[in-house]
């Protein structure tokens, strides 16, 4: 059995779902990065240039001058003193726990909190405390009761299930100096923020409490991950983080197609200003007719139905509007599932208005 139905993305907007072309509301490709013309040349010219795979672990053989270009790159963009590449979006945050395994008293995490967050917690090699959804409330009260302990949270940015943005401000001004942030930021990267630095730089906040993880596969539209963070941090993943030491790194030409990416999005304002204002946009229109929409510049809206005859009747309306009805069920949703639809800085308003219609009729 598949695990989900087979889908094509076309024409950057589009995707193609059995013999139909629909337009799509889906995915975290939230620039269409992945489509864009000069992030695919790059990685063409770096297949051409440098073939598929070093073949071999960083620490041996395979350290590529790709790679420190890459993390050089991040660094720059997000303003960290450095940045340490995984070769996926799951593992920085294992890499981490690795790299911290023993260093904490107490590891508390949000009860949504995205899954590789909570394997990582498992790493840790100490007590793990979940609090409530968002709540800086229900975090103090913890960290109360705990007493003195040095603490480590951990919380997405922006959670992919509805697109809330965790109060990160309220978390760090409730934590002793000892504590510290553990922040998947992979839906904020590239989004959040005046310069795109994503939680941190939205919430107004330093760094210094915060270790933030990223991806590449949504804002950057490429894959892989990354850990950004002090030259302390670095080195102590370097050398403990068997996910780090035991794997082979990102393929070289999306680690050439990942530096055309983070050069775009950070000379191109157009992207971040489009997005922000497609996302207002719906997100305006939607509340006006009585949806509950979350407050937040995430471009992810989610649609809950309580009943199968209604779930059924909005995927016959998109279809009919020429809409992929994006019905997912994911660990974090809602257990029956829900719709949810993600917004790109290149969908165009005729395209808006029409998921507007087939959503409020």
């Amino acid at each position: 059995m598949s695990v989900a139905p087979t889908l094509q993305q076309v024409d950057r907007t589009y995707v193609r779902h059995g013999n139909r072309k629909l337009i799509y509301f889906a995915g975290c490709d939230y620039f269409r990065l992945a489509s864009h013309p000069q992030v695919l040349k790059a990685a063409e010219s770096g297949l051409k240039k440098y073939g598929l795979n070093v073949a071999a672990s960083r620490l041996t053989t395979g350290n590529h001058r790709l790679y420190e270009e890459l993390e050089s790159r991040l660094a720059a963009f997000f303003d960290a003193e450095t940045a340490t590449l995984a070769s996926n979006g799951y593992s920085p945050n294992l890499m981490v726990a690795q790299a911290l395994s023993g260093q904490y008293s107490h590891a508390l995490i949000d009860e949504r909190a995205h899954g590789c967050l909570v394997d990582a917690a498992q790493l840790l090699d100490c007590p793990v405390i979940r609090f409530k959804h968002r709540s800086a409330a229900d975090l103090s009260r913890n960290l109360a009761r705990l007493g003195r302990v040095k603490p480590i949270v951990l919380t997405d940015g922006v959670f992919s299930h509805d697109g809330g943005i965790a109060p990160l401000k309220h978390y760090l001004s409730s934590m002793p100096g000892n504590g510290m942030v553990l922040l998947d930021d992979a839906h904020a990267a590239g989004v959040l923020g005046k310069s795109g630095r994503g939680t941190p730089e939205h919430s107004g906040v330093s760094s210094r409490q915060v270790i933030q993880t990223i991806t590449l596969s949504k804002a950057f539209g490429v894959y892989g991950g990354a850990v950004l963070g002090s030259r302390e941090l670095r080195d102590i993943i370097v050398t403990r983080s068997r996910v780090f030491v035991g794997n082979t790194p990102l393929p070289l030409p999306l680690a050439t197609a990942a530096i055309k990416s983070v050069a775009v999005l950070r000379t191109d304002k157009r992207l971040r200003r489009r997005l922000l204002a497609n996302t207002i946009y719906l997100k305006k229109k939607l509340a006006a007719a009585g949806f509950s929409v979350p407050d937040s510049p995430a471009p992810i809206i989610p649609v809950i139905l309580n009943d199968a005859a209604s779930i059924d009747r909005l995927r016959k309306r998109l279809l009919a509007a020429k809409i992929y009805p994006s019905f997912i069920k994911y660990p974090g949703g809602p257990a029956n599932g829900y719709f949810r639809f993600v917004i790109s800085s290149e969908h165009t308003k005729s395209q808006l208005n029409r998921l507007l219609s087939a959503l409020v009729q």
